[in-house]
C-alpha cells in the first residue's frame, strides 16, 4: 500500500509537469491479433519537423522525444520552453519540483564521478524504496536506473552534474512507465517481448543510425531501454514501448563517457 502511494505520487507530479504534451516518436504497429502469424511489424510514422538531433551533437539544451527534434510542447529547440523551467540547458531538473516525489533538489555541489551520481540517485531512490543499478555518465548529464529490491527495473533518473539535482528521466520514464509515470496503469500486460523490442530497435537504428546496433533490452514497467552501440562502444540509448512498439531515442544525453553497473 505504501509503495502504491509512492508510485501514485510520482505519477501525479509527472502529470502536472507534462500535462498537454505532444508526441514525437517513431511508431511500430502490433500485428499480433487472433490469427496473426506475423508477430511484431514495425513501420515509420513521421512526427514533427525534419532535422535530426543526434546524441553527442554538443547541444545539451536540444531535448526532444525523437530523432526529428520535436520538443514536448512543439518547440524544436526545447522541451517546454525557456523560462518555464528556468535555465533551458537544465530543462526541468534543478529547482523545478524541489524536494518532491518527482525529484530531489540540488545541493549546490557539482557531481563529477559515477560514485557521486550514484549517491545522489540513491538519496532519491530511498524515498521510493528502490535501489540504484546501472549508472552512466554522459557529456550532458548522469543517468541511473532504479530497481526494486528483487532487481527488477522500476524507473530511470537523471542527475544534474552542475548542482546534484535528481529527477525522473523525461521521455519513456515519464510518459510510458506504467508504475511510476504520468500514465500509471500498473498490471498492464506487455505485448512486445524483449527480443521483439531489440528487433524493433535494430530496424530503427538501420533507418536512422546506420552502422549502429542495439544492446540487450532491459525491462521497465511498460517499456524497454537499450544501449545503442557502434561496434562495442556505447553511442547512446533508446527505449521501445512494450505495448505499442514505439521507439523513443534518448537524444538528451550527449556523448557517452563511462558507466558502472554495481
Amino acid at each position: 500500500m505504501i509503495q502504491n502511494r509512492k508510485r501514485a505520487a510520482v505519477a501525479a507530479a509527472a502529470a502536472v509537469v507534462l500535462a498537454g504534451t505532444g508526441t514525437g516518436v517513431w511508431a511500430a504497429t502490433q500485428n499480433a491479433g487472433p490469427g496473426s502469424d506475423s508477430g511484431t511489424s514495425a513501420y515509420r510514422t513521421a512526427y514533427g519537423p525534419s532535422g535530426a538531433r543526434s546524441p553527442g551533437d554538443g547541444r545539451c539544451s536540444s531535448y526532444g522525444p525523437s530523432d526529428r527534434g520535436m520538443g514536448m510542447m512543439g518547440d524544436p529547440d526545447t522541451w517546454m520552453g525557456p523560462g518555464m523551467m528556468g535555465d533551458r540547458d537544465t530543462w526541468m531538473g534543478p529547482g523545478m519540483m524541489g524536494d518532491s516525489p518527482y525529484g530531489l533538489a540540488g545541493n549546490g555541489k557539482p557531481v563529477r564521478s559515477l560514485a557521486a551520481a550514484k549517491a545522489r540517485a540513491q538519496e532519491y531512490a530511498d524515498r521510493l524504496d528502490l535501489r540504484v543499478g546501472e549508472v552512466m555518465q554522459f557529456s550532458c548529464n548522469f543517468y541511473a536506473e532504479l530497481n526494486t529490491a528483487d532487481g527488477r527495473g522500476a524507473t530511470e533518473v537523471l542527475i544534474d552534474p552542475a548542482g546534484g539535482a535528481v529527477w525522473v528521466e523525461y521521455g519513456p520514464a515519464m510518459m510510458w512507465n506504467t508504475d511510476y509515470g504520468m500514465r500509471a496503469a500498473s498490471g498492464t500486460k506487455a505485448r512486445v517481448s524483449a527480443a521483439e523490442a531489440r528487433q524493433i530497435a535494430r530496424q530503427w537504428l538501420g533507418d536512422h543510425r546506420a552502422g549502429q546496433s542495439p544492446g540487450e533490452a532491459e525491462a521497465f514497467p511498460g517499456y524497454y531501454t537499450l544501449h545503442t552501440l557502434k561496434g562495442e562502444k556505447i553511442t547512446g540509448m533508446l527505449s521501445v514501448n512494450a505495448i505499442t512498439g514505439q521507439v523513443w531515442d534518448h537524444s538528451w544525453h550527449g556523448d557517452f563517457v563511462e558507466m558502472s553497473d554495481d
